[in-house]
């Protein structure tokens, strides 16, 4: 069945989104919530000991399951975590195992204190007994701390409204600056979207520009935080590290230290506020406006690794690699896609991934490749005498995913609709190779 279809048809889908709210916690609830963080993130480090410990063919779940149970016995403050929220650690530890072995991601290593975000779960959502005070509070059940106020900005399932396809499934209690949260898994059924009509275009990601969109446009933004904020975090930035060298290894950290620190945490936590603002509402028209997005598929990961090398091999120009990283990781690219894909999904449009490699080298308007095509870091001038298109370089980098992706979108999902690319370029790249040009250095598309 196309999703024509099941448009026509009134497909049900369900879907799952989670919901933020913030926390009002009296003191004595606040003591005993930052009592269950410390103890499961205890118990993540004690499975994980277990774990690396035990001999790989004693390695099971029921075993590790027996300790958990045995541990919560037998050790008070360990006692202060849910049995419910305690088996969750333990899945999800054995899932950053599965994760792992099935290359997604990294082994699981030691949770350090200050380093990881307290988090608790509550997985039945039948617990949470979630009901609505005022216009602005509500209230939930957390276990072994009990009801606890939280803010309403968002109206979700519960009372009535709830059955078994729109409930929650479940939360999650997290703490960053600003406090601790309640994050609720929503689930819903909402009707198969319609298929976006918008036109296609093509995204590529930078620093100096973080959207260029091969219609010749681009999403801007200001910086994250103002000269006098950045000024102000650079000072204490440089008081920590002043207060960091009088602290000897193992000692306790000293108040003064402490409140750097969280001063530091603020000023972080305001400009990804900001950064979450700005990528909400971007990618949200984005999405509204175009029906195929076709993207660079990107590995951030491998794209901000240090560049210090060893000490048999130094590596060159390290400061100017780690402030491009951190400009890299300041634009959160990763999310931004991420946004975009869930986003174009409800709406009926459709997110294409295309190779990276040549995209910022190869000229758009006649496919071919060299080393200086790119004068600048902003600037592109493509080097064959017989072309000469010269642009911004993002916008040419936006054309070539462009291309790319209405190559390798199938044809009943493109369906008539509008490109922006023909407005551009005067011809289309060819995707035949020359052997002469090669010759010389070049490459066709």
């Amino acid at each position: 069945m196309t999703s024509d279809q099941s448009a026509e048809l009134g497909v049900e889908l369900k879907r799952q989104r989670g919901h933020k709210a913030l926390l009002d916690l009296t003191p004595t609830q606040l003591w005993k919530i930052e009592d269950q963080g410390h103890a499961a993130r205890a118990m993540w480090n004690l499975l994980h000991d277990l774990w690396t410990m035990t001999p790989k063919c004693q390695r099971s779940l029921a075993r590790m399951d027996a300790e958990i149970r045995r541990a919560r016995k037998e050790v008070d403050w360990l006692a202060a975590l849910p049995a419910q929220a305690a088996q969750q650690v333990l899945k999800t530890y054995m899932r950053a195992w599965s994760n792992c072995w099935e290359g997604r991601a990294e082994a699981p290593t030691f949770k350090a204190r200050f380093r990881t975000r307290a988090a608790i779960d509550i997985p039945q959502g039948r617990d949470l007994r979630i009901k609505r005070l005022t216009r602005r509070w509500g209230q939930v059940w957390v276990p072994l701390v009990g009801l606890v106020r939280f803010r309403w900005t968002k109206d979700v399932p519960v009372g009535k409204r709830a059955d078994k396809d729109n409930r929650i499934t479940g939360a999650r209690l997290v703490k960053d600056h600003t406090g601790w949260h309640i994050v609720f898994r929503v689930r819903t059924e909402v009707e198969e979207p319609k298929p976006h009509a918008g036109p296609g275009v093509g995204i590529d990601v930078g620093v100096t520009r973080p959207l260029a969109l091969s219609d010749g446009t681009f999403r801007d933004h200001d910086e994250w935080l103002t000269p006098k904020e950045k000024e102000r975090l650079r000072r204490l930035e440089r008081t920590r590290e002043r207060q960091k060298s009088h602290r000897k290894p193992g000692d306790k950290t000293s108040s003064r230290l402490a409140r750097t620190n969280h001063r530091i945490a603020g000023y972080r936590a305001r400009a990804k506020r900001r950064t979450l603002d700005w990528q909400h509402k971007t990618t949200t028209g984005i999405a509204e406006q175009f029906g195929i997005i076709g993207v660079e598929q990107l590995n951030i990961t491998n794209m901000v690794k240090s560049a210090k090398g060893t000490t048999e091999e130094p590596g060159k120009n390290v400061r100017q690699k780690a402030g491009l990283n951190r400009s890299i990781s300041g634009e959160a690219w990763g999310r931004s896609v991420t946004l975009l894909e869930y986003k174009l999904a409800d709406r009926g449009g459709h997110l294409v991934k295309v190779p990276a490699p040549n995209t910022s080298t190869r000229c758009h308007a006649c496919g071919f490749i060299t080393e200086g095509n790119r004068e600048s870091q902003a600037v592109f001038v493509c080097k064959n005498e017989t072309c000469r298109w010269s642009g911004n370089a993002d916008t040419n980098g936006s054309f070539n995913i462009e291309i790319a992706t209405r190559k390798q979108t199938p044809q009943d999902i493109v369906g008539v609709r509008t490109w922006s690319l023909s407005q551009w370029a005067g011809q289309e790249a060819s995707t035949t190779g020359d052997p002469h040009t090669r010759a010389k250095g070049f490459h066709r598309l």
